[in-house]
């Protein structure tokens, strides 16, 4: 999971920069609306929800769209909030790398057009249904931070890895990955089955860990390496061409490539 670990690294950076521009905006609403439609409003009742309006509030979304979001996805608003659907995508990028997208959208034939000519312009094509999804496991992540201990008048942040261990253990995860999160704060990425995230995320809130979010992500169960930096930069484009559609609101591959390549997304 390391090649995947490195990207969702930067693409938290990428976030917080399309935060400011306001583009994220419409891909969480699209996740509010339709987590209020399928679980109800209520975010206490519906961790989909729950975990959507966390990520609004992370992306600095005001409370008052966010609950028009949420009156949308009840019906409370009318409008087509029915017409919205979750739909899965796959498809190959450069040297056979196998890309799976998640969209939610309310014209499939125009989503597959933008998908279709994002991928051609970046030397990969969108595939059938089933091309490479068998590629891919779905995992629960909450990803954390330590609780700060002050000392002076300095906030420091420790993450143990023995009682992370004994509280991921308690909690039935199956894994855990540190990695760094904004100003040098160590943070940590807890892995589980689907079905018991809000679990994990509870037990490790109760041993005193902050929860940055709880999500349902894609991973692959095997890798294509990428050592050449034309291809790299090739791909690395492609991913984000493709998380730039509005309708899109997760892509995921099965790459790796050493740190030098991953940094060139950032030029």
């Amino acid at each position: 999971m390391a090649g995947h670990s490195k990207w969702a690294n930067i693409k938290r950076q990428k976030a917080r920069v399309d935060a400011v521009k306001g583009k994220t905006f419409a891909k969480i609403s699209r996740a509010i609306i339709i987590a209020a439609r399928t679980g109800g409003g209520d975010p206490d009742g519906n961790f989909q929800l729950r975990t959507a309006i966390d990520k609004a509030k992370a992306a600095g979304i005001p409370n008052e769209n966010i609950d028009r979001a949420i009156a949308k996805g009840t019906g409370k608003l009318g409008g087509d909030a029915d017409a919205i659907e979750a739909i899965r995508y796959e498809g190959y990028g450069p040297g056979g790398v196998a890309v799976l997208i998640e969209a939610l959208t309310d014209n499939r034939n125009r989503t597959a057009a933008d998908l279709r000519a994002t991928f051609s312009k970046r030397g990969g094509n969108l595939g059938e249904t089933g091309c490479v999804g068998w590629m891919f496991e779905q995992k629960g992540v909450v990803t954390l931070k330590p609780a700060p201990m002050l000392q002076g008048r300095k906030e420091v942040y420790e993450l143990k890895e023995d009682e992370l261990l004994e509280a991921s253990l308690e909690g039935e995860a199956t894994s855990y990955e540190f990695t760094e999160l904004d100003n040098d704060i160590p943070g940590a990425e807890v892995f589980t089955n689907p079905a018991n995230v809000e679990n994990l995320a509870q037990v490790l809130q109760d041993k005193g860990y902050i929860i940055i979010q709880s999500e349902l992500r894609w991973f692959p169960n095997n890798s294509v390496e990428i050592t050449d930096s034309d291809q790299a930069v090739q791909m690395l484009r492609l991913m984000d061409g493709l998380e730039d559609l509005d309708d899109v609101q997760s892509v995921t591959a099965n790459f790796d490539m050493a740190d030098d390549l991953m940094t060139l997304s950032m030029v």
